[in-house]
C-alpha cells in the first residue's frame, strides 16, 4: 500500500513509513498534526490509538480526534450545541443513543466496524461499548470541539 510514495509497515505497535528501498523513514506519533496539509491511513492510526481521546488534526473549521472506548464503558452522554459530528467505527460493537434531551434518547441503533454515525448539533448522544474488545473510532467535529493537541489517556482525564 502506498502513502505519499512510501510503503506503510507496522513495527512494535507504531506506524512506520518505508521508502521503496525499505529504509525506515519515520514513526507517526499520535499527536495533533493540524493546520498543515497531512495524509494518514486513518484506519491504522485509529486502531493504534490507546488514548481515550487524542486530537489528530485541528484546523480552523474542523477537527479529527481518535477515541478508544473500553469494554463496558461509553463516550458519556453529551451534547454539542454548535458542532456537528461524524463518527466512524473501525473496531468494536456499540450501542448509539441520541435524542432531543438527555431524558429522551429516542434514537437507538447497534453499530460496528465500518459504521458511520452522524450527530447533528444540539442532539444529546452517547455510544456504549457492548462488545468484547475496545471500540476504536475517529470522529470529525465541525467546528473543532477540543483544544488543539488534546490528549486524554483515560476517560477520567477527559472529565477533569
Amino acid at each position: 500500500m502506498h502513502n505519499n510514495g512510501l510503503y506503510r509497515n507496522c513495527y512494535n505497535n507504531r506506524l512506520y513509513y518505508e521508502n521503496m528501498n525499505n529504509t525506515r523513514e519515520s514513526a507517526l506519533d499520535i499527536k495533533d498534526y493540524g493546520e498543515e496539509p497531512f495524509t494518514i491511513n486513518i484506519e491504522e492510526i485509529t486502531k493504534q490509538n490507546k488514548n481515550y481521546r487524542a486530537t489528530l488534526w485541528t484546523g480552523k473549521h474542523l477537527q479529527v480526534a481518535l477515541m478508544n472506548i473500553k469494554v463496558g464503558d461509553s463516550i458519556g452522554l453529551e451534547m454539542h450545541p454548535d458542532t456537528d459530528q461524524f463518527i466512524r467505527i473501525e473496531q468494536g460493537i456499540g450501542l448509539v443513543q441520541m435524542g432531543d434531551s438527555k431524558d429522551n434518547l429516542s434514537f437507538e441503533k447497534r453499530v460496528g466496524e465500518d459504521f458511520a454515525v452522524l450527530v447533528p448539533a444540539g442532539k444529546w448522544h452517547n455510544i456504549t461499548n457492548i462488545g468484547n474488545v475496545p471500540i476504536k473510532l475517529y470522529t470529525i467535529y465541525a467546528p473543532p470541539e477540543h483544544p488543539k493537541g488534546t490528549i486524554e489517556p483515560t476517560k477520567e482525564d477527559a472529565i477533569h
